[in-house]
C-alpha cells in the first residue's frame, strides 16, 4: 500500500466512525431530554433539527404510521450498529495493512 493509499486510510479511519458516533449521540441525548422535559421544550427543536436527518432513512423502512420515539430508538440502535461495524472493519483493514 502506498503512501497515497495509506493516508486515506487514516483519514477514513478518523472521519467516518466519527460521523457514526455523533449521530447516535445526538440521537441518545433527544431520546434522554425527550422523556426528561416538556414537550414544548426548545432543547427538543434543537435536536428534532439535528436528528431529523438521521431519522428519515430509518423512517422510510418503518411502517407508516410509526411513533417518533420507536423511530429515534430504531435510529439509534441502527447507528450506533454502524458505528461499531465500522470501528471493527478499520481495526481489520488496519491489521491487514500493518501485518
Amino acid at each position: 500500500m502506498g503512501e497515497l493509499e495509506l493516508r486515506f486510510l487514516v483519514l477514513a479511519n478518523v472521519i467516518i466512525p466519527l460521523v457514526f458516533f455523533m449521530a447516535w449521540v445526538y440521537l441518545a441525548l433527544h431520546v434522554a431530554f425527550a422523556r426528561l422535559v416538556n414537550q414544548d421544550n426548545p432543547v427538543l427543536w434543537f435536536f428534532a433539527v439535528v436528528t431529523g436527518p438521521l431519522t428519515r432513512p430509518v423512517r422510510s423502512f418503518m411502517p407508516p404510521g410509526t411513533p417518533a420515539p420507536r423511530v429515534r430508538m430504531v435510529a439509534l440502535a441502527v447507528y450506533f450498529a454502524l458505528w461499531m461495524v465500522v470501528r471493527a472493519l478499520f481495526t481489520q483493514l488496519v491489521r491487514a495493512w500493518a501485518g
